[in-house]
């Protein structure tokens, strides 16, 4: 990601164990798991995916909000960016 201020080998690395937890809710489901199963790997998710968000929003609030030298246009449009994806979160 272009804004993000270091490496992102973490963040991938991130990704690539949520992507394993998402096919581990496709296993269960095509081998018929219990629903409590289904639902527990399905919080693990959404737990990672927050987890994650949280990561870029302060790269990005870091980045583009709060960054010494920034014009005012360059913060407004970061904090216009940053509202933007909130409410698509949000909804």
């Amino acid at each position: 990601m272009v804004h993000l201020s270091g490496p992102n080998a973490d963040l991938v690395a991130r990704v690539r164990r949520i992507a394993g937890q998402v096919s581990a809710i496709e296993r269960a489901l095509v081998a018929d798991q219990p629903c409590a199963t289904v639902l527990h790997l399905v919080a693990a998710v959404r737990g990672a995916v927050n987890g994650l968000l949280d990561e870029v929003i302060a790269e990005h609030l870091e980045a583009h909000v709060a960054r010494p030298g920034l014009s005012d246009e360059e913060r407004n449009q970061g904090a216009q960016d940053l509202m933007a994806a909130v409410r698509r979160y949000s909804k």
